[in-house]
């Protein structure tokens, strides 16, 4: 993401992106010039052993977030105090308008830097910040099992120092989510922006779903095969259909419930109807993704939901609940919104709209290229850094109107 967002804005802008020294060969082989287009930190003394001890405390790979995110709020600063003592003669002199810190996205890491370049004359942009979905309620076992232990006291981050100063010190403040808008404190909204953290480059996802739905409905699936993901309660949904064979469906990733979900498909006799491919390279992802219909999504907490956007570029129907990243992408003109609940009703509204879909496949086409036309409209890259690029002009002559971006962006827009 943070790579994506700082090229599209360098590609609309004079930008200089500083980044951390792990980056550097990847920026090289993207054509960039050090020392020109970036700078690379190398803050590896204080970085590397933190890291480390995040692998070792999150609990397994892709488990315990907030214990990674939690630590990285230790090794951060050390990184920003790299980054003044290389610019702060420059940032003094005016060489630059004004600094934007796109990543980390978590509001709970603060910015020493924000206070410093206030002080220097030169307006801080921050974020887009996400995270802090709450889990839903009926769904602390699988909180447990991504051993999320630290999101219990998450709300403890508000008394850490740098939490109020960074906020107050931010000249503009890029809010990524519904979910994370609530958190910011009232006091700070007025200099707050709606702008989702998750874009597609349209490039990479050229190809289109062009066949026209019929039964057998085709139905992908995306994402770790965890519990919150909701695979399991998606096969449970879909069961009927797929034994009469009114559905297929294409299990896309993997994780620690695939051996059970291969056991249910066995038990279920729906091996016909479902195909688990465990994880395949992106580039054959849109391949994939064109072959189908619908995907549905069962995520019960999702931050971005960056797999949705690209489901919808390819003209593939999004099921999703209304919850998190996913509920704000998605629309009623683009896909369909399952309201959050406990297990079985969510097992209940997926089914019903399956079942509905398999008998009004015309349902699924009028919201195909709706879906494709949402994403090329508001959630590109290039699309995004225009967003920026608009909130540049505001930090930069506070007596220009307000650019106002609606939440969550709306189908007539």
């Amino acid at each position: 993401m943070g790579w994506s967002h700082a090229r599209a804005i360098s590609k609309l802008t004079d930008a200089h992106i500083v980044t951390q020294i792990r980056n550097r060969e990847a920026l090289l082989r993207a054509g960039l010039r050090e020392g020109q287009d970036f700078t690379a930190i190398d803050s590896e003394k204080v970085a590397r052993p933190i890291y480390q001890l995040a692998n070792l405390l999150r609990g397994g790979a892709g488990k315990g977030w907030t214990t990674a995110t939690a630590l990285s709020a230790v090794s951060y600063p050390y990184f920003e105090k790299i980054v003044w003592e290389k610019f702060h003669d420059r940032f003094r002199s005016g060489e630059f308008d004004l600094v934007h810190r796109i990543t980390p996205l978590s509001p709970t890491i603060p910015s020493p830097i924000a206070a410093k370049c206030r002080a220097a004359g030169v307006p801080f942009v921050w974020g887009p910040l996400n995270g802090g979905v709450p889990w839903p309620p009926g769904f602390d076992s699988a909180r447990r099992r991504e051993k999320e232990w630290l999101s219990y006291v998450r709300q403890m981050h508000r008394f850490m120092p740098g939490y109020l100063r960074t906020r107050r010190s931010s000249s503009a403040i890029l809010i990524g989510s519904r979910d994370t808008w609530r958190q910011m404190p009232q006091s700070f909204q007025s200099k707050c922006f709606y702008l989702p953290e998750n874009a597609i480059d349209p490039e990479r996802f050229a190809l289109k779903r062009q066949h026209k739905a019929q039964r057998p409905i085709r139905a992908v699936f995306v994402g770790r095969l965890v519990p919150y993901k909701g695979a399991d309660m998606l096969l449970e949904a879909a069961t009927p259909l797929l034994a009469s064979g009114a559905m297929t469906l294409d299990i896309i990733g993997d994780g620690p419930q695939r051996e059970s979900l291969a056991e249910t498909i066995k038990i279920k006799n729906l091996a016909g109807a479902v195909r688990m491919d465990g994880w395949i390279e992106h580039r054959q992802l849109q391949e994939r993704l064109a072959e189908a219909d619908i995907m549905p999504f069962p995520s019960v907490r999702e931050f971005g939901g960056g797999v949705v956007l690209e489901a919808m570029i390819t003209g593939v129907i999004p099921i999703v609940i209304d919850y998190g990243g996913p509920g704000e992408l998605a629309s009623d003109a683009t896909g369909f919104l399952v309201p959050i609940g406990d297990r079985a009703s969510i097992i209940e509204d997926f089914r019903r709209i399956l079942t509905d879909l398999v008998e009004h496949p015309e349902k699924i086409e009028s919201r195909s290229k709706a879906a494709s036309a949402r994403v090329q409209r508001h959630f590109t890259w290039n699309a995004k850094a225009e967003s920026v690029l608009r909130i540049y002009d505001w930090v930069r002559d506070p007596g220009l109107p307000k650019p106002e971006f609606p939440m969550p962006i709306p189908d007539d827009i």
